[in-house]
């Protein structure tokens, strides 16, 4: 398995950053890694991709050099090992259900004796079979990105513990499933920015796993220079790409129409 960029960037205390993936087409991921980022966030709990099309982009993301952050719909093990035999090389995984939710996160990422990842050795993630065995084992366990996101009450109460996890390496903020959590609709409001300080500052003073919070989120717009205050080691950069193709469709749509004096 080749060093994980994400992981690699975040030893050296640098901030990882991602890009959404939300269209369904391996050249989007081809385009994130032209464009320079670190890793394409690949999206199943908000997408209807497919386990081939999930597939294909992992294998993009190995061609185009970045690190391949799949989110996955819920904490379900065997889908997780689906996956990571396919050869992702992060896993994200939504709503975890506090202390215990995240320790099985943990079992389902690593092998044995850290988790309880289930092993088959011609599988792409282990090159095939063109790898030893115990090698696999232990640059998988050493270089797999596991992001816990702790976005209800039972993870948030948790947050401490799920920090101290072994295996653990990202502590992530869902915005917009937080702030449903908390009752609040502004992103203005204090009560989320204090909630997120609070968590961070937890989270910090564990001093393992790093922080994931996006960045210019419409629920949560933080800048860089926040996030690394913050004690971010991963971020994914919004908008998503449908997004920035419909405002600039929309852009292009009044530019014309204004010029040829349509107004609709």
């Amino acid at each position: 398995m080749r060093q994980n960029r994400v992981k690699q960037l975040m030893r050296e205390g640098k901030l990882a950053l991602g890009k959404y993936v939300s269209l369904a087409d391996p050249q989007v991921v081809e385009i994130i890694g032209i464009a320079g980022f670190d890793a394409a966030f690949i999206d199943m709990e908000h997408t209807g991709f497919d386990l081939r099309t999930i597939e294909e982009m992992i294998r993009a993301s190995d061609l185009a050099g970045v690190t391949s952050m799949v989110r996955v719909p819920d904490n379900d093990a065997k889908l997780i090992l689906r996956i990571l035999d396919m050869g992702a090389e992060g896993i994200i995984i939504p709503h975890v259900d506090g202390i215990e939710g995240a320790k099985r996160a943990v079992d389902a990422v690593r092998y044995p004796p850290m988790g309880e990842r289930g092993g088959a050795g011609g599988t792409r993630a282990a090159r095939f079979g063109d790898v030893a065995w115990n090698d696999h084992v232990r640059q998988s366990n050493e270089e797999i990105v596991l992001s816990v996101m702790t976005e209800d009450d039972k993870g948030i109460n948790d947050v401490e513990a799920i920090a101290a996890l072994d295996g653990v390496d990202l502590v992530s903020i869902g915005p917009t499933d937080l702030s449903q959590t908390l009752g609040v609709t502004d992103p203005a409001d204090p009560r989320l920015r204090d909630k997120v300080n609070e968590i961070a500052a937890q989270v910090k003073s564990i001093g393992k796993a790093k922080l994931q919070i996006p960045m210019g989120h419409a629920a949560l717009p933080l800048t860089p220079q926040e996030l690394l205050e913050l004690g971010v080691g991963y971020t994914h950069v919004a908008p998503a790409p449908p997004a920035i193709l419909m405002q600039q469709f929309r852009n292009s749509v009044s530019e014309i129409h204004a010029a040829v004096g349509r107004e609709n």
